[in-house]
């Protein structure tokens, strides 16, 4: 059962479906966002139908982008064979 959940999300033959599967689930998140009651907001935002989810996919892109920054301009990465 994981080996066939590991080939999924790593072989490239299932990239279409894994891109679907991805659409699919982002919606399902935004229209259920729709379904929450923002009675007692303390920001403005927060009473934006699909903030969580922004805010949610910004910070992770960030997070990616500025430890890449980082090991690759902040010389933090090594070689692959630094160790051997």
């Amino acid at each position: 059962m994981i080996a066939k959940l590991v080939n999924f999300f790593g072989d490239p033959q299932y990239r279409a479906q894994r891109w679907r599967l991805f659409v699919i689930v982002m919606a399902i998140t935004l229209m259920a966002d729709f379904l929450v009651r923002r009675d007692h907001v303390e920001g403005f935002w927060q009473a934006i139908p699909g903030w969580g989810a922004l805010y949610g996919f910004i910070a992770c892109f960030l997070i990616i982008f500025f430890s890449k920054f980082l090991g690759h301009q902040g010389k933090l990465m090594r070689r692959e064979d630094y160790y051997d």
